[in-house]
């Protein structure tokens, strides 16, 4: 299976809201509003995108989606920029087959070349750690919400990425709206 990882544009819109409904639908704990998010955050000055992907096959027919948008840490006066990954949507039927790998390291690979620091992941603690993503209680980083600590990760995209990094993490509003 040829797998091409590309920007998402306008015209994929639909098609991803689609996608991401298919892969949230037996996911217990979504709220399956997860399409919503990503509509809200396209409007958003927090959106990038060069940082909205898709992974289609050769039939055009698209099969996985990811999105990094921005965020930041912050510690009083001091902001450290960063990138929020959410939601990587990969619909059922095409799961398990190294396209959520292809669109974890395209994203990381586009947002280091953009200067990124780091990401955070509200995610899979069994998944993420594979592409690098550690325990945000590892560093003194504290989250808005309450998340469990297995699920709340962090990743340097550079070298010392995460040095001198404390506070807390503040999403775009759209993110829970």
């Amino acid at each position: 299976m040829n797998i091409l990882i590309r920007q998402e544009t306008p015209a994929d819109y639909k098609a991803v809201s689609n996608l991401i409904q298919e892969a949230y639908r037996q996911v217990a704990y979504s709220d399956k509003k997860e399409q919503l998010m990503v509509d809200r955050l396209r409007k958003s000055t927090a959106f990038i995108p060069q940082l909205s992907l898709v992974a289609q096959l050769d039939t055009h027919e698209l099969v996985g989606h990811i999105m990094l948008t921005k965020l930041h840490i912050q510690d009083g006066h001091q902001q450290y920029p960063g990138l929020a990954l959410a939601p990587l949507s990969i619909p059922p039927a095409f799961q398990h087959q190294g396209i959520g790998s292809q669109l974890i390291r395209a994203s990381h690979k586009i947002a280091k070349a953009q200067g990124y620091r780091y990401s955070v992941v509200l995610g899979h603690a069994t998944y993420y750690p594979k592409f690098g993503y550690e325990r945000l209680s590892q560093y003194p980083i504290e989250l808005p919400i309450r998340v469990a600590d297995e699920n709340s990760m962090i990743r340097a995209l550079a070298e010392n990425g995460l040095e001198g990094v404390k506070g807390q993490v503040v999403y775009a509003s759209e993110f829970f709206s």
